[in-house]
This record gives structure tokens, sequence and C-alpha cells, in this order.
């Protein structure tokens, strides 16, 4: 991710001492924090620690879509683009018995599955061109905040916002046609829909190589890897890309569902709106049983907010191990405009295509459903135009 930069390699050639207090306000939040889940429910508990595990390793490698897809796009470098694609390879196989299954630990489990339309293929677009003026996706907006950045905290905002935005319009954006949805693994069986994605996924590496995308960065540094950087970063974007396929397994065996995102920011703009007078029942998507019990619930009750908060404290951890928690500086009036607008465009276009990188495509993907096909088709030519952009905002 453009938003935060990542650290030197080289740790003890010229470390940042430890940010001892924000390590210790950050662990003091994390207690407090785990104590409060665990008066809910075990499970709450759980995936807040898997929140935290998110945020630590999305922040030590500085794992995102944004940056990897710019690079990609912009200097024919595929490190980023490659690691996603063995996450992605690693998870499916994880995934696959689980949702065969269709049941862990005595409770029944269910993939990313969502429908394929004109809709969610114009919010993919959408989300696409968000991702670059704001330089984050829904993950990386969560761990670059938590690492300090104030701009990516204002596109956090603007997110929510366009979330909520988006829930309001959805009822609209559905009656465009579409076919409703599909899982590989339903309609043709594992047999063959399991290695139907992973040579889908080994396609995708080999054209990019034959376009003459190369490997800039090493998934594994030569350098060895030891306890200290395990401790303060930065880490190989290999052991990332694993961390991140687990983390997402076990997510999917303890919250019965694959991670996601972008619910969570739609549910925060909801419940502020309630706050200065909204009414709900004015919207046939928040009148749900399901919008409504979260509407009415604390966030630490919400499964999506619980995991977020993890996100973004997991990433402040880590921040503040590493020495390199950002301080806040001014932002120009043209990047300024970049995040709001980048913001407001993820956050509609996220609601609208059912998710983000994760929700729809890391999840939908590993889900072997359609939609997270599809929606990933629809994201590339919307960060392409993205990229376009951003000279536009002296991004």
């Amino acid at each position: 991710m453009s938003a935060v930069a990542h650290p030197s390699s080289d740790l003890s050639r010229s470390p940042n001492p430890v940010q001892v207090t924000a390590v210790a306000a950050a662990l003091a939040v994390i207690a407090a924090l785990a104590v409060a889940t665990s008066m809910i429910s075990l499970k709450q508990l759980l995936l807040f620690g898997i929140g935290i595990g998110l945020g630590l390793s999305l922040y030590h490698a500085t794992f995102g879509f944004t940056g990897a897809y710019r690079r990609a796009m912009v200097e024919a470098d595929i490190s980023g683009v490659t690691a996603q694609l063995i996450m992605l390879a690693v998870a499916v196989l994880l995934f696959a018995p689980v949702l065969a299954q269709g049941e862990a630990f005595g409770h029944g489990v269910g993939g990313a599955v969502a429908p394929v339309s004109i809709s969610m293929a114009f919010g993919a677009f959408l989300f696409g061109i968000g991702m670059q003026l704001g330089g984050s996706c829904a993950s990386g907006t969560l761990f670059a905040a938590g690492g300090g950045s104030l701009r990516t905290l204002l596109v956090l905002v603007f997110f929510c916002i366009g979330a909520f935005w988006g829930s309001l319009d959805l009822a609209s954006w559905s009656r465009l046609p579409g076919v409703g949805s599909v899982s590989l693994s339903e309609e043709l069986g594992w047999e063959i829909a399991l290695p139907l994605q992973l040579g889908l996924l080994a396609l995708i590496y080999g054209v990019m190589r034959l376009l003459g995308g190369k490997q800039k960065r090493p998934l594994w540094d030569s350098e060895g890897f030891n306890w200290r950087i395990l401790l303060r970063g930065p880490w190989p974007l290999l052991l990332s890309a694993l961390l991140l396929a687990l983390f997402n397994w076990l997510t999917l065996l303890v919250a019965g569902h694959p991670w996601s995102i972008t619910w969570a920011f739609s549910l925060w703009a909801a419940k502020a709106a309630v706050f200065v007078g909204w009414d709900p029942a004015t919207s046939g998507f928040w009148s749900g049983g399901f919008q409504q019990a979260a509407l009415e619930r604390g966030l630490l009750h919400d499964v999506t907010s619980v995991m977020n908060f993890g996100i973004v404290l997991g990433a402040f951890l880590a921040a503040a191990l590493a020495g390199r928690l950002a301080k806040p500086t001014g932002i120009p009036v043209r990047s300024l405009s970049a995040a709001v607008l980048g913001g407001l465009v993820m956050g509609y276009g996220a609601r609208l295509s059912y998710g983000c990188n994760i929700g729809a495509f890391f999840s939908g993907v590993a889900s072997t459903s359609l939609h997270g096909w599809v929606w990933i088709l629809c994201a590339l030519p919307g960060n392409y135009l993205g990229v376009r952009l951003r000279p536009f905002f002296r991004l």
C-alpha cells in the first residue's frame, strides 16, 4: 500500500527505536477489548484475536492490493500479485474440505457466494477507481489507519459514508439484470472446481510472466528470518500471504463464514445516522431482520466490526514495535480531495458489489464463487483508470 512506508529489511543497520508508550497503550486497549469480547462469547474473543493477527500480518509486510496492482501496471512488478495468487491457492485448498463438509465444530459453515449482476460488476469497477485514488483498499485502509496515517483515516471515514450511501441505493441497483449466485463447487462438483481454480491461478501467473512481469521484490528475503524480524518486521511477502490464508480459514471455522470487512463500514455509518435522527424503517435494506438486529446491538456483538477493530489494533501494535507510527502531517488539497472521493467511491462500489478485495475477491474465490472472479475482472479496469487519474491529484 502506498499509504504505509515499508521499513528497511536491514534492521541491524538503522533500526527505529520501539515506541514503548504506544506499545503499552496498544496492549492495554487489546487487553480491555479481549475482556469485553470474552464476556460476549468465546467466538467473539477468538475473532478479535484473529483480527489482531491479520493486522500484524498486513502491516509487517505492507501486504496490500492497491499498490500491488499499480506496480504491476506501471512497473511490470508482479511481486505483490504473485503473493496474492499464492494466498488464494492456499486458501482454496484450506476451504475445500470445510465447505464440502458444510460444518465445523458442530455449527454450519458457508462460503462467500454472492450474485453476479450488472450492478455488481459496476460496483467492482467503481471500487477499483477508488482504490487508486484513496491509496488503499478496505484491508489497506484499516492497517494504514492503524499505522497512524491521517490521510487514510480520512479515507476510512468517507469509505463508511459511501458504503452507507450504497446501502440506501442497493434496492434500485438490484433490479438490473443478473444471473444470481453461482458456486462453481455446487455447479461442477469439487473434483472439477478445485483443480479448475488452481489451474486458473497458475494460468494468471503464466500470462503475467509472458507479458513481461518481473519479480522485483523477493517473496522471501534471502538474508534470513529471525525472532527480531518476527517481532518488528518487515516480514517476507510469502509469510504474510500464508498467514492471511490461514487466518481467513480460521475465520471460516470460527464465524461460519469467510473474512469480510466492508459490511462493518456500512453498519458504523448507519449507527451514526441513527444517532442524528435517521429512521432505518425508511430503507428497505436496513429494515431487514439481520440489519435491524445489528443496529440494535453493540458493535462488539458484530463479527466484522470486532475483526476490524482487531486489524486496526494489530497494525497499531506492529507499527509501534517497528518504531514507525506515522506522525500527523498536512495533507495537500488535491490529495485531500482524492482521499474523500476515493473513500466515497470505494464504499459505494463495495456495497453494490457485495464486498471488496477481501470479502468479494479473496473470500469469494476461496469459496469457488463465480462472483469473486467476475469482481476482479471488473475491478482491474477500474484500477487502471484510477492509476491514470492519480497524476491529476498529484499522488
